[in-house]
């Protein structure tokens, strides 16, 4: 690119709190009925006053600390002025020179998997908007105020992305942390989380004119956006026009930005104290307390489980991205080093063996169970659904020590998803449990080769798909329940090339 690109994000992100941030009223993203959790205060009524949400300045001062940045001991509240039909009181409350968190950073990786250091200018307070509703085919609109004055925490960055790459993956890292701190649950579907981009581009070193694109709600947005704004603003400088400073929406089926208003500057809200509340005074006892309840961080966990456990890159990803499956494979473990324990006083079991269960524990977690976890509501999953780690460290036992087979395992996950019972309890009642008796599965692969010549006369000529034809004929005569290693080398064994 013969282009200056300089990229910025502004983050809003509702957070979990019980109420609103000045007022009462119940914080439910997930309410059905408008404008239903409101009251005098969210709706500006003259005369009201609003009281600080002291929950929703400790997850900002939590988020700021796991982002590494400075708390100072004083923040205050602004009134941000501007009319917008969404805006009840005409003005909004935020926070303008004196904000909760400065100067912190969050590492990603960019293109080239190198990682990448993005500087975060302030993280600040604000109460949220209401919502504005275009029925379809009406010359109206229609506002919900059930999310006015909702706690929103606003996240800026310096500008130091270079890509729509970038940006989303700052994004996504942010979304990440935010649910592990359980601040947010930074739902971008839902307006939970809502992303900014500022962009500029400059054929020199100086900073280009400025274009903020509103309201991103989504990763591949966020991506997209950046990347038709790259092409829109060079396609203005290269026929020698000047880009003009102004906010720009994203249309998500044209795949293009398009203008909305000019860009306001900071002194066109007409800033000053918010005279309604007080000056935050923020003691380093009370910052120490935050700090103590901060949990393991996506970072120190992708490191920790490629450290502990050798998985691969794809399977620490989705483990650190899911955090309730991470947590829910690491209770499956605990409860499988228990049982290597009792079974250690008599069965010295070898580092290479456990690590063997980790791999069984792994792949039946990231295939069969996410298959059946798709489409299980969010709120119902809790990492294995009906399954507890218990029952799913002893399916994985009981598949190390041949008790059943691939294919009846594969029934037995079914049967515990579906009632939450013990695997034990399940193959007993179903007569699931692997056939060992070598006599009585010779007896069968002898009945199976009598019956299909050809294919054991295609083995002999050295066709291997006829050999596992014949594997797969045993199996359906035992109802899966032998091991087709077994029957395999049984096989291999009768059948004399």
């Amino acid at each position: 690119m013969k282009y200056q690109l300089v990229i910025g994000l502004e983050i809003h992100a509702e957070l979990n709190t019980e109420s609103k941030m000045f007022c009462s009223c119940l914080n439910n993203p997930d309410e059905s009925q408008v404008n239903v959790n409101v009251c005098p205060i969210c709706l500006g009524h003259p005369g009201t006053l609003p009281v600080i949400n002291k929950r929703a300045v400790e997850l900002v001062i939590k988020t700021g600390l796991a982002l590494n940045c400075s708390i100072p001991k004083e923040s205050k509240f602004d009134r941000k002025n501007y009319f917008y039909p969404d805006l009840p009181k005409g003005y909004q409350i935020s926070q303008y020179d004196k904000p909760i968190a400065r100067q912190g950073e969050l590492k990603i990786k960019n293109q080239k998997s190198k990682i990448k250091t993005i500087r975060i200018e302030r993280i600040h307070l604000e109460e949220d908007t209401g919502k504005l509703i275009h029925p379809e085919g009406t010359d109206y609109s229609l506002i919900d105020f059930n999310r006015a004055g909702i706690p929103l925490m606003e996240l800026v960055t310096e500008p130091d992305l270079r890509s729509g790459e970038e940006a989303k993956r700052f994004a996504q890292g942010l979304q990440l942390i935010l649910r592990y701190l359980n601040v947010s649950e930074a739902n971008m579907e839902k307006g939970e989380m809502r992303v900014e981009v500022n962009i500029s581009l400059s054929q020199d070193s100086k900073l280009g004119t400025k274009v903020e694109i509103k309201n991103l709600n989504s990763f591949r947005s966020v991506e997209r956006a950046v990347e038709y704004e790259i092409k829109r603003q060079a396609k203005i400088l290269e026929s020698g026009k000047k880009v003009i400073q102004e906010t720009r929406g994203w249309h998500d089926i044209k795949q293009k930005t398009f203008s909305q208003r000019e860009k306001e500057e900071s002194h066109d809200y007409r800033y000053f104290p918010e005279p309604d509340l007080p000056i935050l005074r923020i003691k380093a006892s009370d910052i120490n307390k935050i700090r103590a309840e901060i949990p393991e961080l996506p970072q120190q966990r992708r490191e920790r489980f490629q450290r502990e456990y050798g998985l691969l890159d794809k399977e620490v990803y989705i483990f650190v991205r899911n955090k309730e499956l991470g947590e829910y494979f690491e209770k499956v473990l605990s409860e499988i080093r228990n049982w290597v324990k009792e079974i250690e006083i008599k069965n010295k079991v070898e580092a290479q063996e456990f690590e063997r269960l980790i791999k069984l524990a792994v792949n039946y977690i990231l295939t069969d169970l996410q298959g059946l976890l798709k489409g299980t509501p969010h709120h119902k999953k809790n990492g294995g659904g009906l399954i507890t780690p218990e029952n799913f460290a002893e399916f994985v036992v009981l598949i190390y020590k041949g008790k059943i087979s691939s294919k009846i395992a594969k029934q037995v996950l079914v049967e515990m998803f579906k009632t939450g019972a013990d695997p034990s309890h399940i193959i007993e009642k179903k007569d699931l449990i692997q056939l060992t008796d070598t006599d009585e599965i010779e007896k069968i692969v002898k009945q199976v080769i009598s019956q299909n010549p050809k294919p054991v006369e295609d083995y002999k000529k050295g066709k291997q798909n006829a050999l596992q034809f014949l594997v797969g004929k045993v199996m359906a005569a035992t109802k899966g329940k032998a091991n087709p290693e077994t029957v395999n080398k049984i096989l291999k064994k009768i059948i004399v090339i």
